[in-house]
């Protein structure tokens, strides 16, 4: 099955496009200014892509419309595949080092899913010793892409370990929803 989902860079870059960020429709002469491919790869792709099952399309006057489909089989793990590669998820992964020594790294599960938030939401945990300027860089980045502010938290090991014993809200808050780790390991972060 999974070669059915990455048999070409256009699924990949419609993949992207669907899914960061997720729930928008489009149609076909859009995606194609999108994913900067040719119409006919880019028509054959949604094709294949209808036929098993990930997207639906629906005509609006005289355009056909494709929108993801969130009772996809694997529309949750192909969401998190997208965020850890695209966008603030995927900036983090890939200048891990110019961040410094981070232990941890999670996006919360609304930012990813781009749901909205409320104003104590926190959309990005990292947990080590940051180089704040390229973090404020890098969300500043994602902020304008996105079209709205990304509320992050940054705390030292020491800082994140003591408040987590101490059963602080914030960190239990945080703690107890959907999230998605970039850096570090989920089992870890919670014990």
């Amino acid at each position: 099955m999974l070669t059915d989902l990455f048999l070409s860079k256009t699924r990949v870059k419609l993949l992207q496009t669907f899914l960061f960020p997720p729930g928008k429709i489009y149609y076909v002469r859009e995606l194609v200014r999108l994913v900067k491919e040719e119409i006919n790869a880019v028509r054959a792709e949604l094709a294949r892509m209808e036929k098993l099952g990930m997207v639906d399309s629906e005509m609006r006057a005289n355009r056909k419309y494709y929108s993801f489909r969130k009772d996809y089989l694997f529309y949750d793990e192909l969401l998190r595949l997208v965020a850890k590669t695209t966008g603030l998820g995927g900036s983090i992964i890939k200048e891990k080092m110019k961040l410094g020594k981070v232990k941890f790294a999670m996006l919360s599960g609304t930012f990813f899913r781009g749901r909205s938030v409320g104003p104590k939401d926190v959309d990005l945990l990292l947990v080590g010793t940051i180089v704040l300027p390229q973090l404020s860089q890098m969300v500043r980045s994602a902020e304008t892409k996105i079209g709205r502010e990304i509320n992050y938290t940054v705390m030292t090991e020491e800082e994140f370990n003591f408040r987590k014993r101490r059963n602080d809200p914030f960190i239990l808050s945080v703690l107890n929803k959907s999230k998605l780790m970039l850096i570090g390991d989920e089992e870890e972060l919670l014990k």
